[in-house]
């Protein structure tokens, strides 16, 4: 059985992370688009956006470019810079005190599928109900964690605090496919997709690029991870 989730031993400055976030409050954070998914408020500002603005938290698909305020964000950037992968949609999503996301599922949210979501914690408290599967987990500041969104998950803030976290959307590769072996993800349990000779193999790819949409990038990076099609 695939993990739901994995905490990676790697740990970012708090200081920093918080020095920097302080930087982007400065700025318009819009609410959460997905209304039917929570109340209260839950906010979001990008680091890397469709449209390279800061206040479009949208996943349009297509490509993705770094926003003025990641580029004014040096330690946000190294941090970024170190995921050796594509990126997609980079946010800093706020979840106010008192607030819920209610359970729901982000389809395409899955390792397995061919891409991912990281998160990092830059400001949290002890009311913080993080749920996935039924099962609470506790992520803390500067700490790095893999969330399979795939799976039912939910957020409650209990506590007096807004809650703020770093979320990196990646795309796999070989250089992630050992990263998280590293870390205990059984690769080898994941299903097998049908099997195609090279030359299919770059016809399909050839295919899906001119789809030029986030699902066809996911379907290539799961093909050319599972073979060469290069």
């Amino acid at each position: 059985m695939l993990p739901t989730h994995l905490k990676f031993n790697i740990n970012y400055d708090r200081s920093q992370l918080q020095q920097e976030l302080n930087y982007c409050l400065q700025q318009e954070w819009p609410m959460h688009f997905n209304t039917a998914d929570f109340n209260g408020d839950w906010r979001s500002i990008s680091l890397r956006s469709a449209s390279g603005r800061s206040n479009d938290i949208y996943a349009h698909g297509g490509s993705y470019q770094d926003t003025q305020l990641l580029k004014d964000s040096p330690y946000f950037n190294s941090i970024i810079g170190s995921w050796r992968c594509e990126k997609e949609s980079i946010r800093l999503l706020a979840l106010a005190p008192g607030s819920i996301i209610k359970p729901h599922r982000d389809r395409g949210c899955s390792y397995a599928e061919g891409n991912f979501r990281i998160h990092i914690p830059i400001v949290t408290n002890p009311g913080v109900h993080f749920m996935i599967n039924e099962q609470r987990l506790y992520l803390k500041e500067g700490e790095c964690w893999y969330l399979d969104f795939n799976e039912t998950h939910s957020i409650i803030n209990e506590g007096d605090e807004t809650r703020v976290h770093l979320i990196i959307d990646g795309l796999r590769n070989a250089w992630t496919d050992e990263l998280f072996k590293e870390h205990g993800y059984p690769i080898q349990q994941e299903p097998q997709g049908p099997s195609y000779d090279e030359d299919t193999k770059r016809k399909i790819i050839a295919e899906l690029e001119l789809l030029d949409s986030d699902t066809a990038r996911s379907i290539i990076q799961k093909m050319k991870s599972n073979g060469t099609a290069e």
